[in-house]
């Protein structure tokens, strides 16, 4: 599940605990992908105040915030501040664009993100600017209170359609904490998705098959992969249909590798990628591996080249007996068969 991510500052702090402090988790689609019981040590190890969406009447808490609209409208929510400590503290609210890092988890940053971080496509320019808190960009909170403080996101009338992952960010002193806000532009969407970049790392049990998927479209894609294997002699186990743990925002390219643990160790096999997302047409890509135990392969190679040195030698040897002489066992010829002597022919008499 996409995790959202912003940096820690503060000095001195335990980089485990100032992590899980500084993180507010947002799932796709799903849900949180921090446990409660994870959330509730990390607030444990790091006591001071928590950010998340305020509850929308006796529903279940909301792990993120969801707002859609047509281009040109307000949209309107609540951010709930709750201070666990006894003292008071002074947050500092702001939105921010979202994007995905170079693993697949969703992250903010205050600043511009790593190039590394190549899932930034996804977010358009400026969305988290969309965000607004008016007056209350800065709230105090007193000891064991809990602060609900409204914001805006003003879509502009001529924002795209489609899906703009943003984020609302609470700071104080270095730490952070940020809320996902799955935002969506009305209008006409297009979920796309394409595989590429197919290619075979490794044999065996340890084989890997490395591949690229792009989101083609203007809407955020949680993609299933199956892989299909066709061997000389024929199938060969692959790997069934099975979520990825990673969320492609629209115009993200990621690469990432499948395990393949029934790849043969003999074969020459013909592979098929099928990817799938919701309301997304299937994606396939093929490519072609050879398989061979190199190591047997290199004994054997080695054995035969042996072999066959030994093979000329022996050739060799032979070739130079026969060009030395008779052959030991070959007859003496009697001296009246001998071949006459050549004689000069043509002298007077």
């Amino acid at each position: 599940m996409p995790v959202l991510r912003t940096p820690a500052h503060t000095a001195g702090r335990r980089p485990c605990a100032a992590l899980l402090a500084a993180v507010l988790c947002l799932g796709a689609g799903g849900g949180a992908a921090l446990s409660t019981a994870t959330a509730t040590a990390a607030y444990a190890e790091e006591p001071g105040w928590t950010a998340g969406p305020a509850a929308g009447g006796a529903g279940p808490a909301r792990p993120y915030f969801y707002l859609a609209g047509p281009p040109g409208t307000v949209l309107e929510d609540r951010l709930a501040l709750t201070n666990t400590s006894d003292r008071e503290h002074t947050v500092t609210l702001r939105g921010d664009d979202a994007y995905n890092t170079a693993d697949g988890a969703l992250a903010v940053s205050p600043a511009a993100p790593p190039a590394a971080a190549a899932g930034r496509g996804g977010a358009a320019p400026g969305a988290g600017s969309w965000i607004s808190f008016g007056p209350a960009g800065t709230v105090r909170i007193p000891p064991r209170t809990r602060a609900v403080v409204p914001f805006t996101v003003t879509l502009p009338p001529a924002s795209p359609p489609g899906d703009h992952p943003a984020a609302v960010i609470a700071s104080e002193d270095g730490r952070e904490a940020g809320v996902r806000i799955h935002l969506r532009v009305g209008g006409p969407t297009l979920a796309a998705l394409t595989v590429e970049d197919v290619s075979v790392r490794g044999e065996g049990a340890r084989a890997v098959v490395a591949y690229t998927l792009v989101n083609r479209g203007n809407v955020a894609l949680v993609p299933e992969l199956a892989l299909r294997a066709e061997g000389l002699f024929g199938e060969v186990p692959g790997r069934a249909a099975r979520p990825l743990p990673v969320e492609l925002l629209p115009g993200q390219r990621v690469s990432l590798t499948e395990p393949w643990p029934g790849a043969p160790v003999l074969d020459a096999v013909d592979l098929t990628l099928t990817a799938t997302a919701p309301g997304a047409a299937p994606a396939t890509a093929r490519a072609s591996a050879w398989f061979a135990p190199w190591g047997i392969a290199a004994r054997i190679g080695a054995g035969l080249l042996g072999l066959g040195g030994v093979g000329l030698a022996a050739l060799l040897l032979v070739r130079k007996r026969r060009r030395g002489g008779p052959a030991a066992d070959a007859e003496p010829v009697p001296a009246g068969e001998r071949a006459p002597d050549h004689e000069l022919t043509g002298a007077s008499r």
